[in-house]
């Protein structure tokens, strides 16, 4: 994993906007983990990676927040 991004305790569209911002200063082909614990995360994150042509290589639930982790295209 390159980086970590915490953003636990943000809602929507916090999680997906600050993510966005955090993978557009990534190198292509780094990769971002993302913690996130809004229930929206994992319908805008997801979304935010098609549009602008990410890859989301993994998403899980655990311990009460989801984690991403994006490659930036």
């Amino acid at each position: 994993m390159d980086e970590t991004l915490d953003l636990r305790g943000l809602k929507c569209p916090l999680p997906a906007l600050l993510a966005k911002k955090a993978v557009a200063k990534l190198a292509p082909g780094m990769a971002l983990k993302v913690l996130a614990d809004d229930p929206l995360s994992v319908v805008d994150i997801p979304h935010m990676c098609i549009t602008e042509g990410h890859a989301l290589t993994e998403q899980a639930s655990r311990d009460g927040h989801h984690a991403f982790v994006i490659q930036r295209a």
